[in-house]
């Protein structure tokens, strides 16, 4: 089987961990080599201060890939907390573009499947998330930008258990999942 990778991208504080957990978890349900990719950048700021430079997003974006690409040695389908897609939007609110660096890491088109959390669930402090009130317009980032590189998402909107089945019907929908 070739590798299917799934984007599960959105503003902070969307759900996207849970969701990538829950949707790893249910694909394996179904009999699929399947596993929910963490978000570096989370690993990334364990052991440091969280102040932003274009060189710490650079990292972000290559270890992230790094972990897909660590990931794909045993399972068949990667549910990506996240993608390189989220450190380029926080390049351009950051530092107003990309740098050309992170720009070669970015391939959106990488992903089967890419699905975008909505800003519709309440706020949970994070010392990683510093736009509690600026949400939507960073969804609207996103879909400007899925737009621009001419990707399909599906848009996720209500709790846990809304996203999730909405996730599995549209990867129903795709023709996915398949062993």
């Amino acid at each position: 089987m070739s590798l299917i990778r799934i984007a599960i991208i959105g503003p902070e504080s969307c759900g996207k961990s849970t969701l990538s957990l829950q949707l790893a978890a249910a694909l394996c349900s179904q009999g699929l080599r399947a596993v929910a990719v963490a978000e570096y950048a989370r690993a990334y700021y364990a052991g440091r201060d969280y102040q932003v430079s274009m060189a710490d997003i650079e990292a972000i974006a290559a270890g992230q890939l790094q972990a897909e690409q660590h990931a794909a040695a045993e399972h068949d389908w990667l549910v990506c907390d996240t993608t390189v897609l989220t450190c380029k939007i926080w390049a351009d609110v950051a530092f107003g573009q990309p740098s050309p660096a992170l720009l070669q890491l970015y391939r959106p088109q990488d992903y089967a499947f890419t699905l975008l959390t909505a800003a519709d669930i309440p706020w949970q402090p994070d010392p990683l998330r510093s736009h509690p009130a600026q949400r939507d317009w960073l969804l609207g980032l996103y879909q400007a930008e899925l737009a621009r590189q001419g990707v399909a998402y599906t848009l996720l909107q209500g709790g846990q258990a809304a996203r999730l089945a909405q996730a599995l019907q549209a990867l129903g929908r795709a023709g996915l999942p398949k062993k």
